[in-house]
């Protein structure tokens, strides 16, 4: 099949699928109740392109594909085509976005099942694909930046998706608002990049753009890092992405944790040969990882919504993945983006499974009049769920082993990857690679510890909800249960996509070859040297121990004392652990440093200008208004011999005009 049609149908079917969804369901009410074919729209809309995506994959041949739709704008030196690319790179993220995106979609026909918005949900879900297929498959920065732009744009719309709730609004506006920050920055870079090479598409920019001066070629990195910190959760802009927990868990799955939020790393890895040339913003990139990893880490041991300890997970390995772009391994960034997407995505279903049904519990002691309130998400209410929940239980528990890094499973492969080249990287000729490689290690412990902790809390031990001797949660469906299974399953296996180099002298990691090999589109950073196969032997055992550890003090800590141990925790870090559970108090910050004088100077200086003249012009044109009527409401007499006067002497002046 010719390669446009498959672009076309790729891009186009989500599309339709919103605008089917969308309008249908706004303009019939009837519609809205028909929720397996609205499912079922919005599904094959999203797994016919991953089809596509398959065939694409198997037919290539290792040549970029660039297909033009149009030409958007042509102005003087500026021409912008919709042009779009299939290489290795976009292949592999277009794979992981529509076949993990294909899975949700299924799972959430189960779990928005009654919700009044089931249509408008499915909509969003769809155009979240559109614009995220155009951020990959673009071919110049500004079709990328349009996708950029729609993928944030979906992110508020689904954030808010219960906007009744006002929390619920504010978190969306919240997300809003700190993206545009990074964005801005991203503007700022293709505004220079335009203004150096009078360009915007990446081929240009690739082999044009590598001969900017140096600062040039500094400042622009810079920028889009700062673009990407916004996109993907880095300090200082990582704020947004726990409070944007607020929308239905499917969300939190697709967009907060598979897709949208690694659109930072994509970026950078699709100029991963311009950031190269940057090795002073490399460093920055590095320690903002590194420490970003660490902080979120450490809130995440305190934090007892499911969801939330998976939010700041999901921070935490978005600052490892920046790790690898730091220290030059692009493609072991990707390979951390794939296999994250796989078992965070799993984790995320499954606490959507887990508050599926607590949610049955909090109903039925509303319904016979228990007098208790019940949060669904807070895991000091759960325990024992594993007798209820089997399926639910043994995939979130793979899948926290896979993130916990434990050997063979597909974190495992990922994070030791990063790690090794951290290691490498201060090796020879990178020292802040030694920062990363230890914050990551001690992120590593911390890990496993709080995924073991959420675990346990959860499903392990007796039940702690009220009346729990005779109120029963319920297993899912089969419609969420089975995107679980696949996933978890992915989680197992995903790993071996790229088996360390020390194991056959890196022939069998596919990843490596398919993303950085001869002709691949991504860079990587070569060093004067290599680790010895000994050691590179000993840093495996290390990560491997480091992530066994983990696991099994969890385990203990929180199979043994239960909630007790977090009180353990409190008296031995005391003010340390006020601090993490305090989210570092950085809201709270952000809030006097910015929002109050924003607030404050919007209230004594623009409020005056609004009211006085922007509401003074207003007011004194519907007054005038007002009074010219006034005047001429006397003309109107409703008296025929009056009107007829009036006409005999306009006609009158007008002769006179014609005449004098």
């Amino acid at each position: 099949m010719d390669s446009a049609v498959l672009i076309l149908l790729i891009l186009l079917l989500p599309l339709a699928g919103a605008a089917l969804n969308g309008l249908v369901g706004l303009f019939m009410p009837s519609y809205r109740s028909k929720e397996g074919l609205i499912g079922a729209i919005g599904t094959a809309m999203v797994t016919v392109p991953f089809l596509a995506f398959v065939y694409l994959f198997l037919a290539y041949d290792g040549e970029p594909i660039v297909w033009s739709a149009f030409t958007w704008m042509a102005a003087g030196d500026l021409s912008l085509d919709f042009a779009y690319r299939i290489d290795q790179l976009s292949l592999l993220m277009g794979l992981v976005v529509t076949g993990v995106g294909s899975l949700i979609h299924v799972y959430s026909v189960g779990y928005m099942h009654g919700d009044d918005g089931f249509w408008r949900f499915f909509a969003y879900l769809n155009l979240f694909i559109f614009a995220m297929l155009n951020l990959i498959l673009g071919d110049n920065l500004v079709v990328l930046f349009l996708g950029w732009e729609g993928v944030g744009l979906c992110s508020y719309l689904l954030i808010g998706f219960w906007y009744t709730n006002l929390k619920n609004s504010a978190a969306a506006n919240k997300a809003f608002i700190m993206n545009r920050i990074g964005d801005f920055a991203f503007l700022i870079a293709m505004f220079m990049i335009f203004k150096e090479i009078g360009s915007l598409d990446v081929g240009v920019i690739l082999t044009e753009g590598l001969n900017m001066p140096e600062a040039t070629i500094g400042w622009i990195v810079l920028l889009l890092f700062i673009g990407a910190t916004g996109k993907s959760a880095q300090i200082p802009l990582f704020t947004w992405l726990p409070d944007a927990m607020a929308g239905p868990t499917p969300v939190s799955a697709l967009i907060h944790a598979a897709t949208m939020v690694t659109s930072g790393l994509y970026l950078l890895a699709r100029l991963s040969p311009l950031v190269l040339m940057a090795p002073n913003v490399m460093m920055v990139i590095t320690v903002v990882g590194a420490t970003t990893a660490l902080v979120a880490a450490t809130i995440a041991i305190t934090q007892n919504d499911i969801k939330k300890v998976l939010a700041y997970s999901t921070v935490s390995q978005l600052g490892y993945m920046f790790v690898a772009t730091g220290v030059g391994a692009f493609y072991v960034a990707i390979f951390h983006v794939m296999t994250h997407a796989f078992f965070k995505g799993c984790l995320f279903l499954g606490s959507g499974s887990v508050i599926h049904g607590m949610h049955h519990v909090e109903h039925e002691l509303a319904h016979d009049g228990h007098g208790h309130k019940l949060d669904p998400q807070d895991m000091r209410t759960m325990g024992g769920l594993r007798k209820y929940m089997p399926a639910t239980r043994m995939t979130f528990l793979i899948s926290t082993l896979a993130i916990a890094g434990i050997p063979l499973l597909a974190g495992f492969f990922s994070k030791d990857e990063i790690l090794f080249k951290a290691f490498e990287a201060a090796s020879f000729g990178f020292p802040i690679g030694w920062f990363a490689w230890i914050v990551g290690l001690i992120t590593a412990l911390l890990t496993a510890i709080y995924m073991m902790r959420a675990y346990v809390l959860t499903f392990e031990g007796a039940p702690r909800w009220p009346h729990a001797d005779t109120l029963h949660p319920h297993e899912s469906p089969a419609s969420m249960t089975f995107p679980l299974w696949v996933l978890a399953g992915l989680s197992m296996v995903g790993g071996f996509l790229g088996i360390p180099a020390v194991i056959a002298h890196g022939d069998l990691n596919w990843i490596h070859h398919w993303l950085a090999g001869e002709g691949g589109p991504v860079a990587e950073k070569l060093f004067d040297g290599h680790v010895s196969l000994a050691l590179e032997w000993g840093l495996i055992a290390l990560g491997s121990a480091v992530a066994i550890i983990g696991v099994s003090l969890g385990w203990r800590w929180y199979t043994t004392k239960g909630l007790a141990f977090d009180e353990t925790l409190k008296s031995r870090f005391g003010g340390l652990y006020t601090l993490w559970a305090g989210k570092y108090f950085l809201d709270e910050a952000y809030d006097k440093a910015v929002v109050r004088p924003v607030v404050g100077g919007a209230n004594h200086f623009f409020a005056p200008f609004d009211k006085y003249i922007i509401d003074g012009l207003v007011n004194g044109v519907a007054f005038f208004t007002r009074a010219v009527s006034f005047v001429l409401r006397y003309i109107q007499t409703g008296n025929v011999q009056s009107y007829a006067v009036s006409i005999v002497f306009g006609v009158l002046l007008i002769v006179w005009l014609m005449l004098f």
